[in-house]
């Protein structure tokens, strides 16, 4: 184990049942995504907090003395379990004071759903919300896990899950007839890092990624230069950035592909950056799960049509 982790976990332990001043929340949740399924299924009975807010890179998340309290302080901590927070393992990984610890994609089958990947200590790739099918089965192990630390809401929990998932197989059927409104050719989604996979695989778009599954891995010369190649190759119209991973290689990357084909690329960035890793702020097309994955297709679409 690194330095910092065993510097993290002891300072992670010595606040155990220390976290007077912090907010007390029922249920923590790492990020947006897992905590809008948990607030929709809950239905306000109980409190569920956000570790990760708006913008918030979980590969590179560090938590404060602050964060830390409010999960030494929950009775149920919700996290992704493939390495997602990357930095944060050893502590989600333990549950105490009685606390329940689980993982979203526990439900998961490793072989058929999971994309291999080498994420920050994992094998597969994290960022499952992408299919909205693969992530209906996450949303019922958070319904699982809610009834299970709050069974005097079980009931209410159950109703409220069971009008959720029926939203989100409308909302993947409608992203898969959007996706097909653009031609097979025209189905190519280049963005800031390799988040999308998940996406591509389940409503048929190729898809290039100038980092690697993790933004921890920082891209080379080389990388911008064989994705430049591709765009070029590919006569990809647009590139996406994200709102969660800065935008400097992107920009590096038109600059090759203006400079070798003699064409501009549109650069699809600001209120149209798309939502990876995290929603967006309150009020926002993002500030939900199913708001970021409309807000995501439409984007897609207008700009590769």
């Amino acid at each position: 184990m690194s330095l910092c982790r065993i510097v993290f976990c002891i300072l992670a332990f010595s606040l155990v049942g220390c976290g007077g001043n912090s907010p007390k929340a029922d249920v923590v949740a790492t990020t947006g995504m897992i905590a809008d399924a948990a607030q929709r299924i809950s239905g306000g009975k109980i409190r569920v907090e956000c570790l990760m807010g708006p913008g918030v890179d979980p590969h590179k998340f560090q938590p404060s003395a602050s964060d830390l309290g409010k999960l030494t302080s929950a009775k149920l901590i919700l996290y992704n379990g493939l390495h997602l927070e990357g930095k944060m393992v050893d502590v989600l990984e333990k549950a105490r004071n009685g606390q329940r610890s689980a993982t979203v994609t526990s439900s998961l089958d490793h072989k058929k759903d999971l994309r291999k990947a080498d994420v920050d200590g994992g094998e597969h790739d994290p960022h499952i919300w992408f299919d909205v099918r693969l992530w209906t089965k996450c949303v019922e192990t958070i319904s699982d896990e809610l009834c299970t630390s709050f069974p005097e809401h079980a009931v209410e929990f159950r109703k409220n899950a069971t009008e959720y998932l029926a939203e989100l197989k409308k909302l993947d059927e409608e992203v898969r007839a959007k996706a097909q409104s653009l031609p097979a050719d025209k189905r190519i989604l280049v963005t800031s890092h390799d988040a999308f996979g998940y996406f591509g695989a389940a409503y048929g778009f190729e898809v290039r990624g100038l980092q690697g599954v993790s933004t921890a891995s920082a891209s080379s010369t080389n990388d911008v230069e064989e994705l430049s190649k591709f765009i070029i190759e590919k006569n990809v119209p647009a590139i996406f950035t994200e709102t969660s991973v800065q935008i400097p290689g992107l920009q590096q990357v038109l600059a090759a592909v203006k400079s070798r084909a003699k064409r501009d690329v549109r650069l699809v960035a600001n209120e149209d950056a798309l939502y990876s890793d995290a929603l967006g702020e309150a009020g926002s097309t993002g500030a939900s799960y199913i708001g970021m994955v409309r807000h995501n297709i439409d984007v897609i679409v207008k700009a590769l049509k």
